[in-house]
């Protein structure tokens, strides 16, 4: 997929215009709050599941013209912003949001797939770009070229050193923690780090008790090992700090972690059959 264009111009301008011209009033960009509009279409296309994952309706997404073309204006007005200045509140929403908007272009923009998996960098040089499309460079800010592995990997991992930055990122994916239906914000950041991560551990996607006692976790977990204190123990400590009572239980006889898994699987509504 070609990377995004963010450099100011007359074009960019005009068509940022003529986005915001396409879409509800109260998907407007508001400035007091450059959130909102990305709001308007998360309430719009994310929604919760049965199974307790929220999905997303890619399809009705790519069919409503103006609300790509929305996407694609919060994505470039998000890009003239300076999260270096920002409190590290406002940072780490800023990347999220910036994160998890990239993310849904990429799939939207090639819907339909089976899995962002089978969405390839254009890279060629770089082994890893056949793994996904997190490798290859899609916006500009403050003139810096950054991938998606960059926000992740570079900026947001390094510099807020959270854990809980694996339940902002989401990669379209059945395994990943939740999209949350409406933007990070830095006033409500606590708050919903904690219920990301509730959410995410008391799923068995997160983690899972298995018969013989034992757990299976999510592979988020061994993949990042480093960022949850580095080895098994630090993995359980976490758990425990936001399991549900049973789980919690279960936790406090110190079980042992022997399978880790994650399911590629698009994250998508499923049609009614």
């Amino acid at each position: 997929m070609p990377a995004l264009s963010v450099l100011p111009s007359r074009r960019h301008a005009l068509g940022l215009a003529a986005a915001l011209a396409l879409v509800p009033r109260s998907m407007a960009v508001a400035q007091a709050d450059p959130d909102a509009p990305y709001d308007g279409l998360l309430k719009r296309y994310v929604k919760p599941s049965p199974d307790g994952v929220a999905r997303v309706d890619y399809a009705a997404w790519r069919a409503n013209a103006a609300n790509r073309a929305a996407l694609d204006a919060y994505i470039a007005d998000s890009a003239q912003r300076r999260p270096s200045t920002m409190a590290r509140d406002d940072a780490m929403a800023y990347w999220g949001n910036l994160y998890n908007a990239i993310t849904l272009k990429v799939i939207i923009d090639r819907y339909p797939v089976a899995s962002i998996r089978d969405i390839k960098s254009d890279s060629w040089l770089d082994p890893k770009a056949y793994s996904g499309p997190w490798r290859q460079p899609r916006v500009t800010v403050e003139g810096r070229r950054l991938s998606l592995d960059d926000i992740e990997h570079a900026i947001m991992r390094p510099t807020f050193k959270d854990p809980r930055v694996h339940y902002i990122v989401n990669c379209a994916s059945y395994g990943c923690p939740n999209l949350m239906n409406r933007a990070w914000r830095a006033a409500t950041l606590e708050a919903d780090l904690d219920a990301g991560a509730r959410a995410f551990i008391n799923h068995s996607r997160g983690v899972a008790i298995l018969p013989s006692g034992t757990l299976r976790v999510s592979s988020i977990y061994k993949w990042f090992i480093e960022d949850f204190g580095g080895n098994d123990a630090g993995l359980i400590a976490h758990f425990q700090a936001y399991a549900e009572p049973a789980l919690k239980r279960h936790l406090s006889t110190s079980p042992r972690i022997t399978e880790d898994d994650y399911d590629w699987s698009l994250n998508r509504i499923r049609p009614r059959s």
